[in-house]
């Protein structure tokens, strides 16, 4: 904690130098060493200042020590946002998080992934998910945070190419901009082109079109996933998918089918 604390110690000293208060300051959560170190020294030298403490979703661990009291284990976890996947915070970890941090808040996984790709293309910082949290959860407070002046703690630059593909593919998700269905198609030539001229936008495009199951008869379940040109689309899709098939399932609403299938 004492160790992690020394950025805290420097972020302070170049905000001295350039006469500027902090009025927030953000940084991810994991075991809790990060924002305990943060925190102290924040509210030593400037007790003004919101301390942030930012978790993904799905691996909230000091949200539910908080919540209780103490440090609780989570039944289950996300480990997307690795470096800050954590089922029990420590014990002094959570003390002085308790102690000092003004407000604890979460970003979904997706969310995280499309700040990783923006600050990837706009400012040219290569993150890693937990990296990415402090900036991702600034859209939670976005009326709070006019004309402030805001620090986000941007640690970590674990992330391996071979996980871009994924990182896409989640914030697409979380964007409301690719989607996954399983559709009863007619086994004969045409059926998709018909598909694609009843169903689609004009925009859209096909990802994904595997059969699940070969089957002896005049149908059989498709595996299909759809680029959307924009999100509205998606309402007046699933309109024309009910015609095509009444029975179609959307994969968004089903996580196991998802993780089996896609």
């Amino acid at each position: 904690m004492a160790g992690q604390g020394t950025a805290a110690v420097e972020i302070f000293a170049d905000a001295q130098q350039q006469k500027l208060p902090i009025n927030y300051l953000f940084s991810a959560v994991g075991g809790g060493g990060l924002i305990s170190g943060l925190a102290a020294y924040t509210k030593a030298v400037s007790p003004l200042t919101q301390v942030i403490g930012v978790e993904p979703t799905g691996a909230a661990s000091m949200k539910a020590a908080f919540k209780v009291g103490h440090p609780s284990t989570l039944p289950t976890m996300d480990k997307f946002v690795d470096g800050a996947a954590v089922k029990t915070v420590g014990e002094l970890t959570y003390l002085n998080a308790h102690r000092y941090v003004d407000h604890l808040t979460t970003v979904p996984e997706g969310h995280v992934c499309t700040t990783l790709l923006e600050l990837y293309s706009k400012a040219a910082i290569v993150a890693e998910p937990a990296g990415a949290l402090s900036v991702s959860a600034l859209d939670n407070f976005r009326t709070e945070l006019v004309g402030k002046t805001v620090v986000c703690m941007i640690s970590g630059g674990n992330n391996d190419i071979g996980r871009m593909q994924e990182i896409k593919e989640r914030s697409l998700i979380y964007e409301g901009k690719q989607l996954y269905f399983v559709v009863n198609f007619p086994q004969r030539p045409g059926a998709l082109k018909e598909f694609v001229n009843q169903v689609l936008s004009p925009d859209d495009d096909i990802t994904k079109f595997e059969y699940t199951k070969k089957v002896n008869r005049g149908k059989g379940p498709v595996l299909i996933g759809i680029r959307l040109g924009n999100r509205k689309n998606a309402a007046g899709l699933q309109q024309r998918l009910q015609k095509f098939d009444p029975h179609y399932i959307n994969l968004k609403e089903n996580q196991t089918l998802y993780e089996m299938l896609v």
